[in-house]
């Protein structure tokens, strides 16, 4: 076994070892090739692969967290050993290569995810739970209904917008954001990156709700063949209560559908109430769990 740094050949490999141990997320080749190949400044982004025999078994990415404020704040994200190479040292020596990554940086607390059965494992390296997230699915056959906008509301494709419209209703939408740190720095060069030019969005499914011209809610669909990621959805503090966010992401759900999208995943805090009812209206089932765990490092 051998740890190295992740390549964009990487990617086919990485995909393919995600959707065994996370089938309901949905990242793209292409897509992740382009993340390791132009990681965006300023993060320290990387990925680092475990190799068995020179086949891919394992997967983790680490990176200082872009969009808090809490100072010294880093994320090891989707650290991930195939099912058979489990309990040989594999994810501990990922975990403390990419802890080893961001110490130099100055992180001095980290996040990473875990699912229910991985949080002894977390536990051990001196990761505690702090906060549970729920991933649901949605069958796209029948697709939901496109809704009819009430008086003053206007359906719009993402792909006819200004992205800067977009970004300043996203940071004014995560001020309330459930989570372990808040949402409260966010650059329009890293939303740019993580959003607008990923290549798995799909502008043309992902709809914004207008109001006399102002953004007031968008939900983002991301696309891999026809599986399709609600990366999120949000809506504007002064324009809530009137439906918004469920409008725009139900004809999110519909346009993606029509284009051969057929099933759909998410993922939302438990303490994200409003947002789980409004997908417990459009009929998502829960599938999977896990857990934000947090550590300090000395």
């Amino acid at each position: 076994m051998r740890i190295r740094v992740a390549r964009p050949d990487d990617a086919p490999a990485v995909v393919a070892l995600r959707a065994v141990v996370f089938p309901y997320l949905v990242r793209g080749v292409e897509s992740t090739q382009k993340m390791i190949a132009e990681p965006i400044p300023g993060r320290g982004w990387t990925a680092f692969v475990a190799e068995v025999d020179a086949k891919i078994v394992g997967w983790v990415t680490a990176q200082r967290n872009p969009s808090t404020s809490t100072p010294d704040f880093g994320d090891i994200n989707l650290l991930h050993v195939h099912p058979q190479h489990r309990r040989r040292g594999i994810g501990t020596a990922l975990l403390t290569t990419a802890t080893g990554h961001l110490a130099p940086m100055g992180v001095r607390r980290l996040r990473t995810f875990a699912q229910p059965e991985a949080l002894p494992f977390a536990r051990r390296h001196g990761f505690e739970p702090s906060r549970e997230l729920r991933f649901s699915a949605l069958d796209l056959i029948p697709a939901p209904a496109l809704p009819d906008p009430p008086p003053g509301v206007r359906l719009r494709p993402l792909a006819d917008m200004d992205p800067h419209l977009l970004y300043e209703a996203d940071v004014a939408s995560a001020v309330d954001e459930p989570g372990d740190v808040p949402v409260d720095a966010m650059s329009y060069e890293s939303w740019r990156y993580d959003v607008w030019e990923n290549l798995g969005l799909d502008r043309t499914a992902s709809t914004a709700a207008e109001v006399d011209g102002v953004v007031a809610a968008f939900s983002v669909v991301k696309r891999d063949g026809d599986r399709m990621w609600s990366d999120y959805t949000c809506s504007v503090p002064a324009y809530r209560g009137r439906g918004l966010a469920r409008l725009a992401k139900t004809a999110a759900l519909h346009r993606a559908a029509a284009n051969g999208a057929r099933i759909a995943y998410t993922s939302n805090d438990e303490a994200n109430a409003p947002m789980l009812a409004i997908n417990a209206r459009l009929g998502y089932r829960p599938v999977a769990a896990e857990w934000s765990c947090l550590a300090e490092l000395t």
